[in-house]
């Protein structure tokens, strides 16, 4: 491409295109087509969210060469999803615009490399170490204990982590987890888990979304709390920490950033990052003047960022296949009925325990309230 061609910005009625098909690309596709844009989604199961709102569909993998070729005619291609090849996002790059990176998804791929940038950035993390073998495990292992050994890659939702107390329970997880390659990371003195979703353009200005606490059940995101209940200089050292972050990477599109709040003194620390739209930015929307999945068509599109401004407090609460009953639906009615919920379902064809199915946001004028709203339909909903 020419120079004149890599800044040019992207107007409707492009075709966009994006490799994965669920619930982020269905959003992603919603928000795109509302924009003016047309949508190509490259998804290998015909019933993804995604697929009956796309214009067109690829069902192949999605490395598949035929599949990525016809993508490559897109204005511009973007990922749902970090387990994409990035190999084939750096071939993609070589034909059309592509964003974020094949680079930056491949950092965000593999937590020891994850680790490595974000130091880099001046940016701390729980203490950690790597293991590649058994011989591994050794006297430093027991001053990171106790604590959380994650596989170095694939691992999402809690999978692919085991909590260890001891030298003896970290040689059994590891060869639990198959004796791949891992981190260990020492466990902390948890006081909050918050994300931020930030926006950086190809130009370098960028906007983040207001912060999000987030609560887990399981290892699945369960709640996200908008502002978080922490002091506001906490909130914009976040936000600094996120901007520096993906200044470092030379970030283009959305990326999230989750943090963990430790100690008495509530120290920041870099936990991981994922190179799209995330789970803890879904209160955007409904709640902001802008969404997570509209930026992302700006920042594929080389447009400007939009405003991030929260206009009400608010809760979402994630939807997961556990509510599901033996046969049927749920009962939807205590979220319809309540005059400040938005009930957002993906239209998967299955549900599963564990599963994101679908989630909901609570509007309420603190956001203590909106969290007491939203555990109460929960509660109603659970079978």
């Amino acid at each position: 491409m020419t120079d004149l061609q890599a800044s040019k910005v992207i107007l409707p009625p492009a075709m966009l295109g994006i490799i994965g098909g669920g619930q982020l690309g269905l959003l992603f596709t919603i928000a795109a087509r509302q924009m003016g844009y047309r949508v190509m989604v490259l998804e290998p199961d015909a019933q993804a969210p995604a697929v009956s709102l796309a214009d067109v569909h690829l069902c192949a993998a999605y490395d598949d060469q035929n599949a990525l070729q016809q993508l490559a005619g897109c204005a511009a291609v973007t990922t749902e999803f970090e387990n994409v090849s990035a190999d084939s996002m750096r071939w993609l790059a070589q034909h059309t615009h592509v964003a974020p990176s094949g680079d930056c998804v491949a950092i965000t791929q593999d937590r020891e490399t994850e680790k490595t940038w974000i130091q880099a950035a001046g940016l701390p993390t729980a203490p950690y170490q790597v293991i590649r073998q058994e011989a591994d495990i050794n006297q430093h292992s027991l001053t990171l204990l106790p604590g959380i050994l994650k596989t170095a890659t694939l691992g999402y939702d809690g999978k692919g982590q085991i909590r260890v107390n001891t030298l003896a329970e970290l040689h059994q997880a590891y060869a639990t987890l198959k004796q791949t390659r891992c981190v260990l990371e020492k466990m902390q003195d948890l006081k909050a888990e918050i994300s931020v979703i930030i926006a950086r353009a190809q130009n370098g200005a960028s906007a983040c979304f207001p912060i999000a606490e987030n609560q887990h059940q399981q290892g699945i995101l369960a709640y996200s709390i908008v502002p978080a209940r922490l002091p506001a200089s906490l909130q914009i050292q976040a936000q600094q920490m996120a901007t520096k972050l993906a200044q470092t990477l030379n970030y283009v599109g959305v990326l999230a950033v989750e943090l963990f709040v430790v100690g008495q003194e509530h120290r920041l620390i870099v936990n991981e990052m994922a190179p799209r739209p995330h789970n803890s930015g879904h209160y955007t929307l409904d709640a902001c003047q802008s969404d997570q999945f509209q930026q992302q068509v700006r920042m594929m599109c080389r447009l400007p960022p939009a405003s991030t401004q929260l206009l009400r407090p608010c809760c979402m609460a994630n939807i997961l296949g556990d509510l599901w009953p033996a046969e049927g639906q749920p009962d939807w009615r205590p979220v319809l009925q309540q005059p400040d919920a938005h009930l957002y379902l993906y239209g998967k064809k299955t549900a599963r325990t564990g599963r994101k199915m679908g989630h909901f946001t609570i509007l309420a004028e603190e956001p203590e309230i909106a969290l007491h709203l939203a555990r109460h339909i929960h509660t109603q909903l659970n079978p």
